[in-house]
């Protein structure tokens, strides 16, 4: 069973959070602050980490950022206790999959965890496919339907990217770093042109829609 971190100064909400994780099957380890996290997770197998942001010693910031770093493919489920735009658009540039609001539905804690978990197993692949669209990323082909596409290199690259991990918000700061590279010197306005050039070229395809998250950034959407 998949194992959950979570990491909060508040034994009450650790308490609550891991008891409903425990209910839906999963298995849990828990954390008082960013620098026990950190140290349970390179002695332990976890599967996704669930994080506040306020927290003492090595705040959520900072154990984000270093998780990352770490784990590049680790699913991570920001707890915030307050949802001012800017503390979202922080947490994804430092590497967040997603975000919840306190005080929390334990329902929707439980429906996002199950849904990063998917995410991850989709996105670990090196073959992703929606509908009738299917992605390679070993010979960066497009096949829709009987047709193939060749895309430009950054613009398969872009498509991967969402496509990996449908619903998930990705800010073009980390477009630009994650795609780019994080010595691109150029405009970040160039994610809104690819972006432009994807939703051309694929306009007439019912199996996705790449959306823009107003002060976010973008996400694609699968449609089943």
């Amino acid at each position: 069973m998949p194992t959950i971190l979570v990491a909060d100064d508040d034994a009450n909400i650790r308490e609550l959070v891991c008891l409903f994780l425990r209910n839906d099957g999963f298995a849990t380890v828990e954390a008082a602050d960013g620098k026990e996290a950190l140290a349970i997770y390179t002695s332990t197998q976890v599967d996704l980490v669930v994080l506040d942001i306020m927290m003492p010693i090595m705040d959520g910031w900072t154990l984000c950022k270093e998780l990352r770093r770490a784990n590049p493919d680790l699913p991570l489920l920001m707890l915030t206790a307050r949802g001012e735009t800017w503390e979202k658009v922080k947490g994804f540039e430092l590497g967040a999959d997603d975000y919840l609001t306190k005080p929390f539905d334990p329902l929707e804690l439980s429906v996002r965890v199950k849904a990063l978990l998917k995410r991850f197993r989709i996105g670990s692949t090196q073959k992703i496919q929606f509908g009738n669209v299917i992605l390679d990323r070993q010979t960066y082909k497009v096949m829709r339907g009987t047709e193939s596409l060749t895309l430009p290199l950054k613009e398969f690259e872009l498509l991967y990217k969402l496509a990996g991990t449908p619903g998930q918000v990705y800010t073009r700061v980390q477009l630009i770093d994650q795609i780019w590279g994080i010595d691109y010197a150029g405009d970040d306005r160039t994610i809104d042109v690819h972006i432009k050039r994807l939703r051309e070229r694929f306009a007439t395809t019912a199996d996705f829609r790449i959306e823009t998250v107003r002060g976010l950034g973008y996400r694609l959407e699968v449609h089943e």
